[in-house]
């Protein structure tokens, strides 16, 4: 079975540029690199994974790609790039030499839920399907309505089930407004980040099923993948533990389904080779 991590990131810990990473967060203020995950790739049976950006500049996407031709198990990234740029398509031409960029992501929870309804981001965000990248959608449940304007017929994923809010057990409007969003056959959703949405140091999985159970739902087997969220995973779980929750979940899934969630579906939407 083709097993593919879609979500996992790196870095070399700045203080300055990684200042969200707080004190409390103190057991990921560190560097993480791909001689750290390549033990846990391999230990949980996974042949790869895709890289994806933590940090808004062009040099987090030459960083990542970077390490990506340097370790074969690195089988995409997802980079970052200034969507509202005017030079975007020149920044795009550029890019487009490196077969293993796939896509793009902004970290749009940062950013006031009108931000993607900017005529420059909408262009930017256009310009990516003429290059056959995808895009990363990372939002909180409130940007979710404005989300679903943006949606056209191109590659899209929604990370960590778009941040349900699991501690406290809320579900509306979070899945009325996915439920609108996955009504779009081209936009796939990542079982990613739902144990750090949970009560960190308390969290079972029965608090996050329910939530599973909602987006199994709307995206079938045929548009989840398995993401880790490694290393944020750790401020709430181990490698292995996000793993184990997926894996038990999945289990009344047929063998072919189970492929899908772990593997095939990354392939195929990342365009892997």
């Amino acid at each position: 079975m083709l097993k593919i991590d879609s979500h996992q990131h790196f870095w070399v810990f700045d203080p300055v540029r990684d200042s969200w990473i707080n004190d409390e967060m103190e057991v990921i203020r560190r560097d993480f690199l791909p001689q750290d995950l390549k033990p846990l790739l391999d230990s949980n049976g996974f042949d790869g994974c895709i890289a994806v950006q933590a940090d808004q500049s062009e040099k987090e996407t030459d960083f990542l790609l970077h390490l990506a031709s340097q370790n074969s198990f690195i089988k995409g990234v997802v980079g970052w790039i200034d969507l509202c740029a005017e030079n975007i398509d020149e920044r795009l031409d550029y890019y487009s030499q490196f077969s293993l960029l796939k896509g793009f992501r902004h970290i749009l929870q940062a950013e006031p839920v009108d931000f993607v309804l900017k005529p420059e981001f909408k262009r930017g965000l256009n310009a990516l399907k003429s290059y056959g990248y995808t895009y990363d959608i990372l939002v909180f449940p409130q940007h979710l309505p404005n989300i679903l304007k943006l949606i056209s017929d191109q590659a899209f994923v929604i990370d960590h089930l778009a941040k349900p809010d699991i501690k406290n057990g809320v579900f509306s409007p979070w899945d009325k407004n996915l439920k609108d969003i996955a009504s779009f056959q081209n936009v796939y959703c990542k079982f990613s980040g739902m144990v750090t949405e949970a009560n960190l140091k308390n969290w079972k999985k029965e608090d996050i099923y329910p939530y599973m159970d909602k987006v199994l739902e709307l995206f079938g087997p045929e548009r989840l993948m398995f993401g880790s969220d490694w290393p944020v995973c750790k401020l709430a779980a181990e490698y292995s533990m996000v793993c184990k929750l997926v894996d038990e979940y999945i289990a009344k899934l047929t063998h072919s389904e189970q492929e899908l969630i772990w593997g095939k579906n990354a392939s195929t939407f990342y365009k892997l080779d």
